[in-house]
Parts: C-alpha cells; sequence; structure tokens
C-alpha cells in the first residue's frame, strides 16, 4: 500500500512539473487581452507593400497578428472568394464574373509591368535606342512568331528570340496580355512559376525577354535595372527611336512615366485588395488604415500612391 502511494505522489508531481513546463513553453497573452488574427494571399507584386504595411501597422496594434503569404493573383481571388482568407491581393482588373461572385475591392496603389531582356543580348544597344513597338510585343507573346533578335531590333543577329511568360494565374501575365489585346491563356511562351521564376529565367538567357513586375524589374536599393536584365523602352509612337519621356533606366523614370500617363495603362495599373462580400471586424480597420495613414509607406516601398480622389472613393465604399 506505502509502495501504491508512493507511486501516485511520484506520477502526480510529474505532471504537475509537465503542467508547469508546458505553460513556460506557451506564450500567454495578457490578463483580458485578445489577438485578433488577419490572413492575406496573393500577388507576388502586392507582397513587398503588404509585408511592409503589415510590419508597421503591427507596431500600432501588437494585439494584431498578420499573416501574408503569396502565391499569384489568381490565387488571392480564389482565396478570398472562398473565404480562405480575409484579403486578397490581385494586382489586375477585378473580372465582371468576379464581382458577381460577391468579390468587394479597393484600389490601393499603383506599378506596372515591364518587358525584360537579358544585359547580354546581342543587339543590346539597338534595343534601348529603338525601343520594341507594340506590334512586335504582340507577334512574340500572342502570335508565337518565330523571330531573331535582328528581325526585332534591325540589325544582324541570328540569335533566335527565347520568350518566356508566367505559368501561373497571376495579375501580371494578364495585365500584360491585356495590353497585347489578349488574355493571360493566350500568350506564348516558355512557362515559368512565378515572379522570382521568370525573373531569373530571363537573367540567366542573353537570348530572353520576358516580363517583370515593378519591384522586380527595379533593384529597389539601388534605384536601377535588376542586376542582369533590363527594362525594355516601349516605343510609344512608333517613330524608330527612344525619346526622352519612353527611357526607363531608372526607377524614379518609371515612377514619373506612370504618373505622367506617357506609359501606357496597361501595362501600368492599379493593385487591388479584395475580400468576399464586404471587409469586415480587424480586416476592415486594417484596410481603412491602409487607405489613409497606411499611404506614407507605399513609395518607400517602392510603389506609386493612387491619386487623393480615388482613395476617398475607396474609403467611402467600405463604409457602405
Amino acid at each position: 500500500m506505502r509502495r501504491t502511494m508512493a507511486v501516485i505522489a511520484l506520477l502526480g508531481a510529474a505532471c504537475l512539473a509537465a503542467g508547469t513546463a508546458a505553460q513556460q513553453m506557451v506564450p500567454t497573452q495578457p490578463t483580458g487581452s485578445s489577438q485578433a488574427m488577419i490572413s492575406v494571399s496573393g500577388a507576388w507584386a502586392l507582397y513587398p507593400l503588404m509585408a511592409k504595411w503589415a510590419e508597421e501597422y503591427q507596431k500600432l496594434r501588437p494585439q494584431v497578428r498578420i499573416d501574408v503569404a503569396v502565391g499569384g493573383a489568381g490565387k488571392g481571388m480564389a482565396d478570398a472568394l472562398a473565404g480562405l482568407v480575409d484579403i486578397g491581393m490581385v494586382s489586375r482588373e477585378i473580372r465582371q464574373e468576379e464581382y458577381d461572385r460577391g468579390a468587394a475591392a479597393v484600389p490601393v496603389a499603383k506599378d506596372a509591368v515591364f518587358a525584360t531582356i537579358n544585359t547580354d543580348n546581342p543587339m543590346f544597344q539597338e534595343i534601348m535606342e529603338r525601343g520594341i513597338k507594340r506590334q512586335s510585343f504582340a507577334n512574340l507573346f500572342v502570335s508565337g512568331t518565330a523571330l531573331t533578335w535582328g528581325q526585332v531590333a534591325a540589325g544582324n543577329s541570328a540569335m533566335p528570340v527565347q520568350v518566356y511568360t508566367r505559368s501561373d494565374p497571376c495579375g501580371a501575365a494578364e495585365t500584360w496580355a491585356r495590353y497585347l489585346g489578349a488574355r493571360q491563356e493566350n500568350l506564348k511562351g516558355t512557362a515559368v512559376y512565378g515572379a522570382a521564376g521568370l525573373a531569373h529565367a530571363v537573367k540567366t538567357d542573353p537570348g530572353a525577354i520576358g516580363y517583370s513586375n515593378y519591384d522586380f524589374a527595379y533593384n529597389m536599393k539601388t534605384g536601377f535595372y535588376a542586376d542582369g536584365t533590363a527594362v525594355v523602352p516601349i516605343d510609344v509612337n512608333e517613330n524608330g527611336a527612344v525619346d526622352p519621356d519612353e527611357v526607363l533606366l531608372k526607377q524614379s523614370d518609371a515612377i514619373n512615366a506612370i504618373q505622367s500617363g506617357k506609359y501606357p495603362a496597361p501595362p501600368a495599373r492599379d493593385l487591388f485588395l479584395v475580400t468576399k462580400d464586404k471587409f469586415a471586424g480587424a480586416a476592415l480597420e486594417f484596410v481603412r488604415w491602409i487607405l489613409s495613414d497606411g499611404q506614407r509607406y507605399v513609395n518607400e516601398a517602392g510603389y506609386i500612391t493612387m491619386p487623393a480622389d480615388a482613395l476617398a472613393s475607396a474609403a467611402a465604399a467600405l463604409a457602405e
């Protein structure tokens, strides 16, 4: 009997010790507080800005936890409509069928999609001086016409143009396709997953042409092209030469061209946050902050702010 009681005592002590250790390992909330959760997924193009917004907002609201995941604009829209996340990031125009399914969207920033080539392209200098016309882009990306870089840039290079596009449903591909009068599913070329994957494909292939979001086309630290790639000037007026306002050497050049309307729209675009039916709870308060105080971080993160009237309209829509 004494041995049995001793064993019971030892087991009780072990359980108490284990419980105490478990309490020490699991973080606890302060008495009377609760943590709000906001889940976000979607476009690669919006991820750096959303990460900055989440970081700054959580400093102001430490009781709020914001989880941000990427996977393309298509995933952001699908997750939002399915109720899997509170907020979807979408880097393209919202389609009517998505509105019909209950999508509620607000524009929060602007950027653009840019055609990119490898800096070791044999016709690099000629391309940077003459640009490429919209029809040549359409021949490559939509018609799938086999061309050499000499044919594209009016030179003598026989190197074939290697076209790269995105394999995942995304805003960059849809926006680039809309500029060319098509949809993403119409784009030709070697399909690569993700913004980083497409940027890497162009960087490692001298004959490549692709397209990138603003934050992959430029190095946000230096303000110039991302290493190994360059933004292709679009010969907007088709005069066979790159005019001063068509040169996009620096990040600041791109911002000025987009804000002034000199860069075509598309591929310049609005960036959206979406949800199912309407924003609510902690997500609603977060989006309200993004449209107001959060705008101070847009330029800092390398994006372009929406016009004031567009932000006011978006904020008013949240109150409806």
